[in-house]
């Protein structure tokens, strides 16, 4: 069961993050914030890596390039530019590194 002062810690990180994402958007991210997967990180952490994930599959070309047969690392650096655009688009307050720990 989630307490509510965490869920309402992932709305807060959610909403600070990403201020103009849409809600079709937000409630995925939100869902993946709360799983278990992400339990015992720190709100911003956990809506950041779910927001890099859902960015990745949902508006990048991400799967098709692993479907074509290139390997995680090399397709996760050739979707960055596209990630970043779609959270520069949402108004993010921060975006994917090149090469960065969260690719």
């Amino acid at each position: 069961m989630r307490s509510t002062s965490h869920q309402r810690a992932i709305g807060k990180a959610l909403t600070a993050l990403l201020p103009m994402a849409p809600y079709a958007d937000t409630e995925p991210i939100r869902e993946a914030a709360l799983s278990a997967r992400f339990k015992m990180l720190p709100p911003s952490i956990a809506v950041w890596l779910a927001t890099v994930a859902h960015v990745r599959h949902e508006h990048t070309a991400y799967d098709r390039l692993l479907a074509e047969g290139y390997d995680r690392e090399a397709a996760r650096f050739f979707v960055v530019d596209e990630i970043n655009a779609v959270l520069t688009r949402w108004r993010a307050t921060r975006l994917l590194e090149p090469g960065g720990e969260e690719e």
